[in-house]
């Protein structure tokens, strides 16, 4: 396998590690007011991706009107709209259903990222995918729920493909930081809005020094150095083969939570993970024979 493939697989891995973290470090932040700490959350990930943009000599390019309607789509589905969903569909269902639905992602991407290009979904990555999510519902759980927490959780199943799939048209021109900075960016002022209405003032408070702790944590790692792995891996990887790296997710939300004290990880939870495991490296291996797949150019401010 090629330094190329690895570089891909370690961004896109990396990057659900620290999405899958953010279930455990969301309970240091679970008093705070939950627009207010989004809002918060998102405009310090997009200054410090603005400021990545200055030290790298990126320059900003204004989007075209389909970019910007695609920016518009991207951080209304996969940041506002899904951490609405997540949160509404909590109130109804079971965390582990909620997980479980949005787990199955991999799937989705299996089939809606070669159908996009108007070619045929690969058998081998629909096949992992379901490894995948099978593991990814086993390590959850399943849970119960009432219709209303199912059909938050498949929103949420939507945006989360939505931050993909809006996403691969944009990087081409614009790139990872870019497209990185310009999304958390555009989402500030719909959490914010958003938050006035349901919250009003309230929304802000001063966070305690654990909460302000998670916070920065959410806003650096994982809606910062995490946005720009895995819009580094994506367009290299394609769709269907980045989207079986959800399937780490579980593992960062287990192993982050070991090492907050929340207690060792029940059998179930490890048996998932080995099915996650081997859902992805029946993915990603690719036999000898077979034909290379073409190697995607990273956009040319990955060099810069």
């Amino acid at each position: 396998m090629s330094n190329h493939s690895w570089s891909a697989y370690s961004r896109a891995g990396s990057a659900m590690f620290l999405v899958g973290s953010l279930a455990a470090v969301s309970g240091v932040v679970h008093d705070y007011p939950f627009y207010g700490g989004q809002t918060a959350r998102y405009l310090v990930s997009a200054v410090l991706l603005f400021a990545v943009a200055l030290a790298r000599h990126i320059p900003l390019i204004r989007p075209t009107g389909r970019e910007a309607l695609l920016f518009v789509a991207l951080a209304a589905t996969g940041l506002v709209l899904f951490n609405l969903f997540i949160i509404e569909g909590t109130k109804h269902a079971n965390p582990a259903v909620v997980g479980t639905i949005v787990g199955t992602v991999p799937i989705v991407l299996a089939l809606a990222g070669p159908l996009m290009h108007r070619t045929r979904p690969s058998g081998r990555i629909l096949i992992a995918a379901s490894i995948v999510v099978a593991g990814t519902a086993l390590a959850s759980g399943l849970g119960t729920s009432d219709a209303q927490g199912i059909l938050y959780s498949v929103g949420a199943l939507a945006c989360e493909a939505c931050f993909s799939l809006l996403a691969l048209p944009l990087l081409v021109r614009l790139g990872p930081v870019r497209v990185s900075a310009y999304t958390a960016a555009i989402s500030v002022p719909m959490l914010l809005i958003l938050g006035l209405l349901v919250d009003g003032t309230s929304m802000f408070r001063t966070p305690t020094l654990g909460e302000a702790g998670g916070l920065a944590y959410l806003a650096i790692l994982v809606s910062g150095i995490a946005f720009l792995l895995w819009y580094r891996a994506l367009p290299m990887l394609g769709a269907d083969r980045a989207g079986l790296f959800a399937g780490v997710i579980p593992v960062g939300t287990i192993l982050t939570s070991l090492a907050l004290g929340f207690g060792l990880p029940a059998p179930a939870e490890l048996a998932g993970v080995t099915l996650v495991i081997a859902g992805l490296l029946f993915g990603l291996y690719r036999p000898r024979t077979a034909a290379p797949r073409a190697v995607v150019r990273e956009p040319e401010v990955l060099t810069g």
